[in-house]
């Protein structure tokens, strides 16, 4: 009797999501620990009057000098406590950006019907949707407690006042701000991951270089795009109330007309630093829990 090929069904949409959501919180904690003290570094220099600080080594320094090496790691408790679900959600919504594109096919698919670069870049821009609105509270948290202008011992504390002397709306201090860097960054990041890692890869077949490489890479893209609008939202968070009546047009102004264009790309030399790292990070965590999760479930 000639023995009978099995064909194995397509993974059901749902089973995918959960295994992306679950992946993408494992590679969000990677980059925290990773990351954070050059993102602490980033939001110093970004939130500084001009000529508080000459650079990433005197931040670094004068940081350190303050509050010893755990003053950069100051803020991370937020982050942390909430980047499994924000990470996760990230993922989650670029694999449902990836499947809303294939169905959609005409320019998003190739002629046999896969998804392609195209389609990534979209997956990317609408991960940005459900990810921003879990991000920007504890965003808004981390972001006044790395700037300094503040006595708050920790997050609660700062969550306390924040909704104390504006409401639960000042949680949400740059949303907009946050999708306007969040969307183009994510297509940047997510299309740059997908390209490096095709190019670098065997086939199927990854390896922790190519990984490693196409994170360090999409993170930089991501930055490329993202810093001036997250100079602009850094500006905001971490003023006080009533500071920027003109919002985020009054803020471009005001550094433009101060410091030049070049203030816009306040921060990006840590931003760039930490990206290489932290995005290689992040990545590996994702594709060794993706890789697991395939692997036993």
């Amino acid at each position: 009797m000639a023995d009978v090929e099995v064909k194995k069904l397509p993974e059901p949409a749902w089973k995918a999501g959960v295994k992306n959501f679950l992946a993408g919180g494992a590679g969000g904690m990677s980059l925290v620990f990773v990351g954070h003290p050059l993102d602490t570094i980033k939001v110093k220099l970004q939130t500084a009057e001009a000529g508080q600080y000459s650079g990433i080594v005197d931040v670094a320094r004068k940081t350190m000098k303050a509050d010893g090496v755990f003053g950069l790691y100051k803020g991370m408790s937020a982050p942390l406590a909430g980047v499994t679900p924000i990470f996760a959600l990230y993922f989650l919504g670029f694999d449902m950006g990836k499947r809303i594109a294939t169905n959609i096919g005409g320019p998003f698919v190739k002629k046999d019907g896969s998804i392609n670069n195209l389609g990534i870049i979209f997956g990317g821009g609408f991960s940005a949707i459900p990810g921003t609105a879990l991000m920007v509270p504890g965003d808004r948290i981390k972001v006044m407690l790395q700037a300094g202008t503040t006595t708050f011992k920790g997050p609660i504390e700062v969550g306390a006042h924040i909704v104390k002397t504006e409401g639960f709306a000042g949680l949400y201090k740059g949303t907009a701000l946050t999708l306007a860097r969040d969307g183009p960054g994510s297509m940047a990041y997510y299309g740059a991951y997908e390209v490096f890692k095709d190019l670098l890869s065997d086939g199927d077949q990854l390896s922790v270089p190519a990984i490693v490489t196409a994170g360090g890479m999409a993170g930089m893209f991501n930055w490329i795009v993202a810093v001036p609008p997250d100079t602009i939202k850094s500006k905001l968070q971490s003023a006080p109330e009533g500071r920027y009546p003109g919002g985020a047009r009054q803020i471009m102004q005001e550094l433009v007309a101060k410091e030049g264009m070049g203030a816009l790309y306040k921060g990006i030399g840590p931003a760039m630093l930490r990206a290489v790292p932290g995005n290689a990070a992040c990545f590996l965590g994702y594709e060794v829990a993706l890789k697991l999760l395939n692997k036993y479930w």
